[in-house]
């Protein structure tokens, strides 16, 4: 089992978001994860608000990662958000985006913090695993790709290309 699937429990799933910017979607995001983390909508929205500051989390390809380290979190909470329609996010490429993977992990948990990135930036490098989150139907089916990735079968994909 790979990490992310660990932290990413399929109730934190959403698929046709109807966000069209940033702020709407960092309100989708705080309603989704208050329950599990223990901590207000608001606490988290200005988390994430605070960290895009730093400079924008959208890695390109239509692909972002929000992400931050929160005070008071006990545990790496993980939440998977596609949009109806892609949003401007300040990607490198100057893409919008419509597949948002929501990393929040506790205030001390450095190194498992840059796993979880790792781990994510290596995923949505996977061209057929991007495919399968856009093309998925609905939440279970975005839950079962997130469960069967592994960077085994990421390198096979990649090596019969």
């Amino acid at each position: 089992m790979n990490l992310i699937s660990q932290i990413l429990d399929p109730a934190r799933i959403r698929v046709d978001v109807a966000a069209s910017e940033r702020d709407g979607l960092f309100a989708a995001i705080g309603e989704l994860c208050e329950r599990d983390s223990g901590l207000a909508a608001r606490k988290l929205v200005d988390a994430l608000n605070q960290r895009e500051k730093l400079g924008s989390t959208g890695l390109g390809m239509g692909i972002a990662i929000p992400h931050q380290r929160i005070k008071g979190l006990k545990e790496p909470l993980g939440a998977f958000l596609r949009t109806a329609s892609p949003i401007p996010f300040d990607a490198p490429d100057g893409l919008p985006v419509s597949l948002f993977f929501v990393m929040l992990a506790p205030e001390q948990a450095n190194e498992t913090h840059l796993r979880l990135l790792a781990e994510l930036a290596q995923m949505f490098s996977d061209k057929g695993f991007r495919d399968a989150l856009l093309s998925a139907p609905d939440s279970a089916a975005i839950a079962a790709a997130f469960q069967n990735w592994s960077l085994h079968a990421a390198s096979e994909r990649s090596s019969a290309v």
